[in-house]
C-alpha cells in the first residue's frame, strides 16, 4: 500500500529531514512511526500527502507513483487517505455533523447519501447523539474522535495519523489506538507517528523508528 524507495528530502536552506528511507507497507497492515522530535516523522506523512515531495527516491500508494501525479490530480490522490492531526483542526463556527460533513461536500457529494456516511462514521467513534453540538463544549477526546470520525469519513484506503494521543491523558490513549485497530480490523490500511513509546509497545503491530531522518529500525 506503501512504498518508499530510497526517499531523501533536503529543505531549501539545507536541512535533511530524510535521509535514503527504504520501507513498504502491505495492503490491511497497520504500523507505527516513532522517533525523537525532529526526526522525520512529519516530513514522512507530508510525502505520502503529496503536501511535500521527495528530492530523491521513489514514494508509492498502491500502484500508484506519486512522482507522476501533477498538481491537478493531488486531491484525487487525497481523497483515498485519511488524515488524522494531534490539533484536531476542527472549525469551532459550525457542529460535529458540519466539520465531519465537510470534506464530503467538498467533494460534491449527495446530500443524502453524505449525510449517512457522517452519522455512520460518528457511530463507529460513539457520538452520533453529539451530532448537532459545537465541537468546542466536547472533550478533548471527544474532539480527536470527531478527528477521526471526519479522517474515515468517505471510506479511505489508507489512514494517517500524526501524533493523535499527543494532547491525551494515558486512557483516552488507549481508546483512541483501540479504534485505529478496529478500522484496520476491517481492512484499513494504518499508519500512526507517535513517540508514546510507552504505549506503542503494548500494541501488538511494527514499529518504525527514525533517527536524524534515517530508518534504525523496523520491527
Amino acid at each position: 500500500m506503501i512504498s518508499f524507495d530510497n526517499v531523501s528530502k533536503r529543505y531549501p536552506n539545507g536541512y535533511d529531514a530524510l535521509s535514503q528511507v527504504d520501507f513498504s507497507l502491505k495492503q490491511g497492515e497497520m504500523a507505527f512511526l516513532t522517533g525523537h522530535s525532529g526526526a522525520g516523522k512529519s516530513t514522512l506523512m507530508k510525502l505520502i500527502m503529496l503536501m511535500e515531495r521527495p528530492t530523491n527516491g521513489r514514494v508509492l500508494v498502491g500502484d500508484q507513483d506519486l512522482a507522476t501525479l501533477g498538481h491537478r490530480q493531488i486531491p484525487y490522490h487525497r481523497r483515498r487517505v485519511g488524515v488524522v492531526f494531534q490539533n484536531h483542526q476542527l472549525l469551532f463556527d459550525r457542529s460535529v455533523f458540519d466539520n465531519i460533513a465537510l470534506p464530503l461536500r467538498i467533494c460534491g457529494y449527495d446530500p443524502d447519501d453524505a449525510a449517512r456516511r457522517v452519522r455512520a462514521a460518528l457511530d463507529k467513534v460513539g457520538l452520533l447523539s453529539k451530532e448537532k453540538m459545537n465541537p468546542v463544549v466536547l472533550s478533548g477526546g471527544e474532539q480527536q474522535r470527531i478527528g477521526i470520525a471526519r479522517a474515515i469519513v468517505h471510506k479511505p484506503q489508507l489512514l494517517l495519523a500524526d501524533e493523535p494521543t499527543g494532547n491525551l491523558d494515558p486512557k483516552l490513549s488507549v481508546e483512541i489506538m483501540r479504534l485505529f485497530q478496529q478500522f484496520n480490523q476491517v481492512g484499513t490500511t494504518v499508519l500512526i507517528a507517535s513517540h508514546d513509546l510507552g504505549l506503542i509497545g503494548r500494541l501488538p503491530h511494527r514499529v518504525l523508528t527514525l533517527q536524524r531522518g534515517r530508518l534504525v529500525n523496523d520491527g
